[in-house]
């Protein structure tokens, strides 16, 4: 059974943020909430890991340590399945991971460097070996439209991630909307809430503006708005932890939000376990607040 057991400190933050997500935001008109048939609630939203926040582990200990947070869905980043890897290593490591209760619910982020058949083909063919249904990805803009037929090839979604300031392809997620709203419906964002901030983005709006093209999210919290180097544990920092899940349940969205922990590299655990503890909190508050307008 996974590590339930939750710091007080975490046990304090999560209960801040169930008492924030309840009542200190207004709520969306009731039908906003609804998703599809009048009256059906929406699914709540899956918390995974991005095993990058891992990443100074083997991928037998980041298995474990996956299981301690308390939550099936794993993003694989390739340090834990690498690209070289045979078709009898990828499928070894599936077993592997599925074995131990996970969930592969994507890999990334793949950067794909060349607009070949051949580049961007070998990263389709590993994700499809290694049972991803998702590829977060960053590229050059001219690589879109093979990746898109690539997409559309495997059946696997495409969602381009954002990396702030310093990305000179896409700093925000409407550098990559702009690209990808007319595209094939598997391709969409990655939007990376921290990443996000720092360009001075309102990351809740982005969220609305790109509805069912958010595919993916990555999430962190910074003290500092415009500094990565700010990273905190989730729900220490400025980010609007929840009001961006909320906006995630009105939109519909149908992806996982993963934990995205780049601090503390040696020991990453206890932060992930608190700031998942916030988010969950978060998300106890969301179900309170439209439980009270639903009676």
């Amino acid at each position: 059974m996974p590590d339930q057991h939750v710091p007080r400190r975490a046990f304090l933050t999560a209960t801040a943020a169930t008492l924030a997500g309840a009542g200190l935001m207004p709520l969306p008109p009731l039908h906003n909430l609804e998703r599809g048939t009048e009256g059906v609630r929406p699914e709540p939203l899956r918390l995974g890991v991005a095993s990058y926040s891992l990443r100074n582990f083997s991928r037998a200990k980041a298995i474990e340590m996956v299981q301690a947070l308390g939550t099936p869905y794993i993003n694989l980043k390739s340090v834990h399945l690498p690209y070289e890897s045979s078709p009898e290593e990828l499928a070894a490591a599936r077993r592997e991971i599925e074995g131990a209760g996970l969930q592969i619910v994507g890999g990334g982020v793949i950067t794909f460097e060349q607009d070949t058949d051949g580049d961007v083909g070998k990263y389709f063919t590993y994700a499809k070996a290694a049972g991803m249904p998702l590829i977060a990805a960053h590229a050059d803009a001219q690589i879109l439209p093979r990746i898109e037929r690539f997409a559309q090839q495997y059946d696997i979604k495409v969602a381009i991630h954002n990396h702030g300031p310093e990305d000179k392809r896409f700093p925000s997620p409407y550098d990559a909307l702009q690209l990808v709203r007319n595209m094939d419906r598997r391709m969409g964002l990655c939007i990376d809430i921290g990443h996000t901030v720092r360009t001075g983005t309102d990351v809740v709006r982005a969220i609305a503006d790109a509805g069912p093209r958010v595919l993916d999210m990555h999430v962190k919290d910074l003290r500092d708005p415009k500094s990565a180097a700010s990273q905190c544990i989730v729900g220490e920092g400025v980010i609007p932890i929840a009001a961006i899940l909320r906006q995630l349940e009105i939109t519909g969205y149908q992806g996982y939000v993963n934990l995205e922990y780049e601090i503390d590299a040696d020991d990453p655990l206890p932060g992930m376990k608190q700031s998942l503890a916030y988010m969950r909190g978060a998300l106890a508050g969301i179900d309170v607040a439209k439980k009270g307008v639903m009676r």
